[in-house]
């Protein structure tokens, strides 16, 4: 992100990275914009409109995400002052540990996605050179320059392949920065949840290290409180990180659904054989796998946070004296109400969420593919009356 200019700039940034990050910026633009205009060209064909509807959404999301992610640089900067304060550094290795298996997990998930979104723009790339008889640039849109002459074909050539690519990385990179960040408050809650289970019975504490009991109930006290003070910086992070982020993630569920609707609708028309096909296939998958990661963190939040109060229920709470049961008691109640991460403010992040996606571009897309077949047989009659 860093050299494709989106990254957290300076705050001494020299004019000539600025001219680099606008300059970046706007090939990104440029590239929705052309797009825009070859789709108005075509507006009414319906072959046309889903072979080319895929990629306008999936740059018009890009656009809007990159643009949400400049305009909200200050709550990105906050984000990460919170994310390096005190009362979330790990304290012991079982933290450590905690924070490099989420880490681990958010990575693999976001490495696939990432291989897999660049192997679906060398398809993209490579097709014309394969399907297509006449020379031809990878996307259908509207150039400044001829396919027909050269250099301009490559030109053209270049600029496309080289715009789709940093847009998968820019798309990858937007996604990495909130999504990881979700993960993070799951590991923090993780370890809260470790360091409510140390609250364990004073007899068994006794026994690895000879302790007086009121220093262990002054320790046990002290826990409860730094667990209580961590699930409220906790929730005041997920509640920044939302606000932040909300508007994009509520445009990429709202976007899917026609992603996944028009994709699928052109793999129908498309010959099973050609590059066309397996790039299409493997760019539904993909963004299937990048909306359920979407989902898939929102999720694990929600189940984590839901835990807390049974956690909470499972320390040596009997034990302890009056002041611990009633902070417990308070505790309790809070963190009965699980976390959620919404997009949009409204709609929560979750596996359910993430099939009712799935079902609603299938509703769109058999409604979708039973007007095409329709049309096709009214053609096809109105063809052989002619002809008689």
């Amino acid at each position: 992100m860093s050299i494709l200019g989106v990254w957290n700039p300076p705050k001494d940034e020299s004019i000539l990275r600025k001219l680099y990050r606008y300059f970046m910026l706007s090939l990104q633009h440029f590239f929705l914009l052309f797009q825009v205009i070859y789709m108005v060209g075509v507006m009414g064909d319906l072959e046309e409109v889903s072979q080319s509807s895929f990629l306008l959404f999936t740059q018009a999301c890009l656009c809007f995400k990159v643009t949400v992610f400049q305009v909200r640089m200050g709550s990105f900067r906050e984000l990460l002052a919170q994310m390096n304060s005190d009362v979330f550094v790990p304290q012991n290795k079982g933290h450590e540990e905690i924070l490099k298996l989420q880490a681990t997990r958010i990575k693999r998930l976001l490495l696939g996605f990432m291989i897999s979104s660049q192997t679906t723009c060398s398809l993209f790339a490579l097709r014309p050179l394969f399907d297509d008889a006449n020379r031809n640039f990878p996307f259908k849109m509207w150039m400044p320059v001829k396919p027909e002459h050269s250099p301009q074909y490559e030109l053209g050539f270049l600029f496309q392949l080289l715009t789709i690519s940093m847009s998968a990385f820019m798309y990858f990179g937007v996604d990495s920065v909130c999504l990881s960040m979700v993960i993070f408050g799951c590991a923090q809650l993780e370890i809260i949840k470790e360091k409510l289970l140390s609250i364990t019975s004073i007899a068994e504490k006794r026994a690895n290290k000879p302790t007086e009991v009121n220093s262990i109930l002054e320790e046990n006290y002290r826990v409860l409180i730094e667990c209580v003070v961590q699930h409220q910086a906790v929730i005041k992070f997920v509640k920044l990180l939302e606000n932040t982020y909300h508007a994009q993630l509520f445009f990429q569920l709202s976007g899917s659904i026609g992603l996944i609707c028009m994709t699928a609708l052109r793999i129908l028309v498309v010959d099973w054989k050609s590059v066309q096909f397996v790039s299409m296939v493997l760019y539904l998958s993909v963004m299937c796998s990048q909306l359920f990661v979407c989902c898939w963190s929102g999720h694990e939040l929600t189940v984590i946070s839901s835990e807390l109060h049974t956690t909470l229920y499972q320390c040596c709470w009997y034990e302890q004296r009056a002041p611990f049961k009633r902070a417990l008691l308070f505790a309790m109640m809070r963190m009965s109400r699980p976390l959620e991460f919404r997009a949009g403010r409204y709609v929560p992040l979750s596996r359910q969420t993430f099939v009712t996606i799935l079902r609603m571009s299938y509703s769109y897309f058999a409604v979708l593919n039973q007007a095409n077949s329709r049309n096709e047989v009214l053609d096809h009659q109105t063809s052989i009356t002619n002809h008689h």
